[in-house]
C-alpha cells in the first residue's frame, strides 16, 4: 500500500503565541522524534496530516514526512506519536511523529471485530464485546487494520479470552486472560436493564425530593416574610392609635 506523503517545515525556537499565530495561518506546530537523530521542531498543514490520518490504519498509518523545502528533502518514514485535537471544534493543534525502520519492530494498538453469529445468540443470548482494541507488536509494514475474532462457536455463557486469538506475524502484549467477548442469557441483560432502570428511577425521585425541599423552603420563607410584615404593619398601627 502506498504511503500518503506529508510535507513539513523546519521552525525555529516558538516565541509565545507562536502556535496561535501558525494556527491563523493555517499551520500547527509539530515535533518529529527518532532513536537515530536529533529531535526536529516542525511546521505542517493539518489539512494534510487528517487527509494522510483518513487510511483504514487511521492513527497507525506510516506516513513519508517530507521534511524542508530544498533540492533534496530529507524524507522520513513515521508514525503518529502523540495527536491533539481541539475538543470543540475538532480540528488539530499538535502533532508528534517518530521514525520506523521498517525492519524493526512497533507497538499499536489495533481495533478487535467480532465476526460470525454465535450458537448462543442464536437461540436468544446476547454478544458483549468486552475488549474493543488489543496492543500488538509487530513490523510496521504487517500491522493489520484490525484482528478478526470469530465468535460463532460461543454458546450461552462462553467466552472468548486474548489467549483465544490467533495471529500471524504478531505478538500479543495484553494479558492472556482478559475476556474479549461473551454470550450471557436474556435474564442476565434483562435484569441489567433492570439495574440501570432502577438506578435512573432512584435518581429521579432524589431529584425530585430536592426540588420538594426547595419548594418547602421557598415557602417557608414567604411566609415568614409574611408573618414579619404584618407584625411590623401591626406594630405600626399601634403606634398611631397612641399618638
Amino acid at each position: 500500500m502506498e504511503r500518503p506523503l506529508l510535507k513539513a517545515e523546519i521552525r525555529e525556537m516558538m516565541k509565545k503565541g507562536a502556535a496561535r499565530k501558525l494556527r491563523a495561518r493555517g499551520r500547527i506546530p509539530a515535533v518529529f522524534y527518532s532513536p537515530r537523530a536529533k529531535t526536529i521542531s516542525l511546521v505542517v498543514d493539518p489539512r494534510e496530516l487528517s487527509q494522510a490520518l483518513r487510511t483504514e490504519a487511521g492513527e497507525n498509518v506510516l506516513i513519508d514526512l517530507e521534511i524542508g523545502d530544498g533540492e533534496q528533502p530529507d524524507r522520513k518514514v513515521v508514525m503518529i506519536k502523540d495527536i491533539q485535537i481541539d475538543p470543540l471544534k475538532r480540528q488539530i493543534l499538535h502533532a508528534d511523529f517518530y521514525e520506523v525502520t521498517m525492519d524493526a519492530m512497533v507497538t499499536v494498538e489495533v481495533p478487535i471485530h467480532l465476526i460470525g453469529k454465535s450458537e448462543g445468540v442464536k437461540i436468544g443470548g446476547i454478544l458483549e464485546q468486552v475488549r474493543r482494541t488489543i496492543q500488538i507488536q509487530c513490523l510496521p509494514g504487517e500491522i493489520p487494520k484490525g484482528i478478526d475474532v470469530d465468535v460463532s462457536a460461543l454458546k450461552i455463557g462462553d467466552s472468548i479470552h486474548v489467549k483465544d486469538i490467533q495471529a500471524e506475524k504478531l505478538r500479543i502484549l495484553a494479558d492472556p486472560g482478559i475476556t474479549v467477548a461473551t454470550v450471557v442469557p436474556p435474564a442476565a441483560e434483562e435484569e441489567k436493564k433492570v439495574v440501570e432502570e432502577a438506578v435512573a428511577e432512584g435518581a429521579e425521585k432524589v431529584e425530585a425530593k430536592a426540588e420538594e425541599g426547595e419548594e418547602k423552603e421557598k415557602k417557608e420563607e414567604k411566609e415568614k416574610e409574611e408573618k414579619e410584615k404584618e407584625k411590623k404593619e401591626k406594630k405600626e398601627e399601634k403606634g398611631k392609635k397612641e399618638k
